[in-house]
């Protein structure tokens, strides 16, 4: 009689222990599925690309086949150039997020937290943020010259207003009841920003990182087709310059794998930062 009690005391948690393993195994064979797709889909849309080139369904002067544009990024692989236009363009997106990304974090976090500096600087960013950006680079031309400082700066701009956006909108939306708690134990200011503001707003930041990553990326091309001397933007420009349609497309795949790669990367992060959210 005792065993068939104990026993029947165990069924509970024999079967959550069976559930939880059966989400975990759906959750891995879920994420592994949506691996190959992701794989998977790029590969056909290429093959379609080839086939639909070689039979003549499109013009192979404005729609080069993939064959050829690879054969293209090799020779530009070979003699150099892919890499040197890369790291220049990868370099300034680095600075420029950089000089962008840390005062927007910073100021969505206060803005976030202080009612006063909202009133302030909310005008300010709703005039400011609708102006494209690409239309301030003549501006920027003026004041920074036809140097680094002008391309970082694009993109700096760029970075700036969705990082600043979505902190503040993360720092919002934390429960009241936290910062009451801060308050309560006499935190400062400082502890506050620190153990309450920031980790509350980090999926927020993230989703600002990288909107602003990807736009500085953009801005980072358009800059670099004007007054510029290197980089994947201008390697396109040039290349469109002596209607080499192979090697723009080249320069088009490069920024689009940069992309990839580095949301690849934020994801990745974003996983170690915030599990909760990614087991979703």
């Amino acid at each position: 009689m005792k065993t068939v009690v104990k026993t029947a005391q165990q069924l509970p948690a024999t079967a959550a222990r069976s559930a939880n393993a059966g989400k975990r195994r759906s959750f891995s064979s879920g994420r592994h599925r949506d691996r190959l797709i992701s794989i998977a889909s790029p590969v056909v849309l290429l093959l379609l690309w080839q086939i639909a080139a070689q039979t003549g369904l499109i013009d192979e002067r404005f729609f080069p086949a993939p064959t050829k544009i690879f054969a293209t990024f090799v020779a530009l692989v070979n003699d150099g150039s892919l890499w040197d236009n890369t790291w220049a363009t990868l370099q300034r997106l680095f600075w420029g997020c950089l000089i962008g990304g840390i005062p927007a974090l910073l100021l969505g976090v206060a803005t976030g937290l202080s009612r006063p500096l909202r009133a302030v600087f909310d005008p300010l960013i709703a005039a400011t943020y609708p102006v494209p950006k690409s239309a301030i680079f003549p501006l920027l031309l003026l004041i920074c010259g036809l140097g680094e400082a002008s391309k970082i700066a694009m993109v700096a701009i760029g970075v700036f207003y969705p990082v600043l956006i979505n902190t503040a909108t993360g720092v919002l939306e934390i429960n009241k009841i936290y910062l009451d708690v801060g308050r309560n134990f006499r935190a400062s200011r400082w502890q506050v920003f620190r153990t309450i503001a920031l980790p509350g707003a980090v999926p927020h930041i993230m989703s600002g990182i990288k909107l602003g990553l990807g736009l500085g990326l953009m801005l980072i091309a358009i800059a670099e087709m004007i007054g510029s001397k290197s980089g994947l933007g201008y390697m396109i420009w040039n290349a469109w310059e002596l209607l080499s349609v192979e090697q723009m497309y080249v320069g088009l795949l490069v920024i689009a794998f940069l992309g990839y790669g580095i949301s690849l990367l934020l994801t990745e992060l974003e996983r170690k930062l915030i599990p909760w959210k990614a087991s979703r």
